[in-house]
């Protein structure tokens, strides 16, 4: 059965959420959204496209800092309404210079700071 981008189940904006994740080490890098154009641009390209929600505008993923992500694979969860993408990440994922997006941590009660930006 072929990819159809229409048969996703999107919010009421026509977005979708998508998690990227490392494919060889398993590490979430980030969380993002998707509407249909975007989706098929990646499914496209192989590069992740996405939809920026502050600027109205698709986003190619690297595209100013050079951090491509390149698709390995496209994962659809059980109700069409969440993404995972399995990417292969060039430098730091995340717009802060960091590996991921996810590098606070709350243990005790308390936010700690786990990843330190790359240099």
């Amino acid at each position: 059965m072929r990819f159809d981008p229409s048969t996703m189940t999107y919010d009421a904006n026509g977005l979708i959420p998508v998690i990227a994740q490392d494919h060889s080490s398993g590490e979430v890098l980030m969380m993002a959204w998707m509407n249909a154009e975007s989706l098929t641009r990646t499914m496209e390209t192989g590069r992740m496209t996405y939809w920026s929600r502050s600027r109205q505008s698709f986003w190619a993923k690297g595209e100013s800092s050079g951090n491509v992500q390149r698709l390995v694979e496209m994962r659809v969860d059980c109700d069409r309404d969440c993404l995972l993408a399995l990417v292969e990440q060039t430098g730091p994922a995340c717009h802060t210079n960091r590996r991921s997006c996810f590098y606070t941590a709350v243990r005790d009660g308390s936010e700690i700071e786990i990843m330190k930006p790359e240099v």
